[in-house]
């Protein structure tokens, strides 16, 4: 596929990064010669300076015959442009914008249409971000919640811990300890970093970071078998009032306590305007004082969402030594992704970049690839693929698990059919149109994975 990405910052390179070496095609645009440079020294793919929005830019870029073109630069505006000049003098078959004002998505239905700014799909970071911390705070025990099949169907990271219920236990006792109708199945345990593929005899160890497949309504029950029982989130506490800190307290603030922190006064009056129930203070989240004074001991997660990632880190590291539940970071950087994660009390780190990605990589994939999540910093890949054909067309169809042959590291963990959800076994029948919950240990299987379902000839 030959695609053209606009914006070579920290969601335009790990998108070139994530395509580079899976056949595709990749020219980068962007202003700054020095991030082109650096992307070229480590993959395999075109460059363009220019400014993104310029026709002359884009045609050198390749728009003319593009398959796609994704416009990932800092501003809305260069974005949805490079679309509409994209769909007029290219005619691009596939344009996706990303946008972060909220006031262009209001009108998204108008605005984006074809006879208008012609965008096929416009990604949110904001909106992401917003609706991952919620299923965070949804499920306490939880590292990492992503949903496929609308929301029926949910793949869970949980740590699991000393002393627990499946602690010291093979898998195959895990049906026993679960109630009555409940099912799941583990889809990958890491322990101290490194994949261990799930078997009948595994032995689940503590401190193991175990993904697990389930309805989404047996999640809890779930949870409760590898944690603690983690009490439900009543108080939050976010630090930083931009557009992911308003958005996550309109979420949250008819549910649970909310309290938000925002230093600039100005900005502060408005959050208190635009918030029905959540109290905002001014002042720093990174002060001692202020924390203590606002009972941090008594918060069940502290967010912080501010646009200055080592604020971010110590405020969380703070709340939490003060006695925080949980603590959450939004972090750009992915290196300090890595940094925090393995070496800091913060909970989980968030990165916005690695949210957009998973939702761009669905729309890039080949074969009927409706939902992909990078995990594990993006080593790891859980997508939703849709089984088309017969038998005799498809690799998949009219074929037990068992028979198939999956490339190594691949688990498929759940089967949606219609609005039923299926936790596979070795003798569950793949039929045409399932939806199909897969989990990829090494990303460099992808490939392999979506040519399963692709039949007869190559279709996207």
């Amino acid at each position: 596929m030959k695609i053209v990405i606009l914006g070579a910052g920290q969601v335009g390179s790990t998108l070139a990064e994530n395509l580079a070496g899976e056949a595709n095609d990749i020219t980068v645009v962007d202003t700054d010669p020095a991030m082109l440079a650096a992307l070229q020294e480590r993959l395999d793919l075109r460059t363009v300076l220019g400014y993104a929005s310029h026709p002359e830019v884009l045609r050198r870029a390749g728009c003319n015959d593009a398959d796609m073109l994704i416009a990932v630069t800092d501003v809305d505006e260069i974005n949805l442009l490079a679309c509409k000049i994209a769909h007029t003098l290219f005619r691009t078959p596939t344009k996706i914008a990303r946008v972060r004002s909220a006031d262009y998505l209001m009108d998204a239905g108008v605005l984006f249409a074809q006879e208008a700014l012609a965008v096929d799909m416009c990604i949110s970071p904001e909106q992401l971000v917003t609706e991952y911390i919620q299923r965070l705070i949804e499920y306490p025990g939880a590292l990492q919640v992503v949903d496929f099949a609308d929301g029926r169907v949910r793949l869970v990271g949980v740590r699991a811990y000393y002393g627990g219920p499946l602690v010291s236990r093979q898998l195959k006792e895990l049906p026993a300890h679960l109630p009555a109708g409940v099912d799941a199945r583990v889809a990958a345990i890491y322990r101290r970093g490194k994949a261990i593929l799930p078997e009948g005899d595994t032995i689940i160890e503590a401190e193991d970071e175990v993904f697990f497949v389930a309805a989404a309504a047996h999640i809890p029950k779930i949870i409760a078998e590898l944690r603690r029982h983690d009490k439900p989130v009543k108080r939050v506490m976010i630090a930083g009032g931009g557009n992911i800190g308003l958005r996550l307290a309109k979420a949250l603030e008819d549910k649970v306590q909310v309290k938000l922190i925002e230093k600039d006064k100005l900005r502060a009056r408005e959050l208190a305007t635009a918030l029905n129930h959540a109290v905002v203070l001014v002042g720093d989240a990174a002060n001692e004082a202020l924390l203590i004074e606002e009972n941090i001991d008594d918060i069940d997660v502290f967010c912080a969402v501010t646009n200055d990632d080592e604020a971010n880190v110590l405020s969380s590291m703070l709340a939490k030594r003060l006695g925080a539940g949980k603590a959450l970071a939004l972090i750009n950087r992915m290196a300090y992704v890595d940094l925090v994660e393995e070496n800091s009390a913060i909970d989980i780190a968030i990165s916005p970049q690695q949210s957009t990605v998973s939702a761009l990589l669905a729309h890039v994939r080949r074969g009927d690839v409706v939902r992909v999540h990078t995990l594990r910093r993006g080593a790891a890949e859980a997508i939703e693929a849709v089984a088309h054909g017969d038998a005799k067309s498809s690799k998949v169809v009219g074929r037990a698990i068992s028979e198939i042959k999956m490339p190594t590291g691949t688990t498929i963990g759940a089967i949606v059919r219609g609005e039923e959800v299926i936790i596979v076994h070795h003798n569950t029948v793949i039929q045409a149109e399932d939806h199909l919950i897969l989990f990829i240990v090494d990303k460099k299987k992808t490939r392999e994975v979506e040519k399963l379902f692709q039949v007869g000839f190559s279709f996207f």
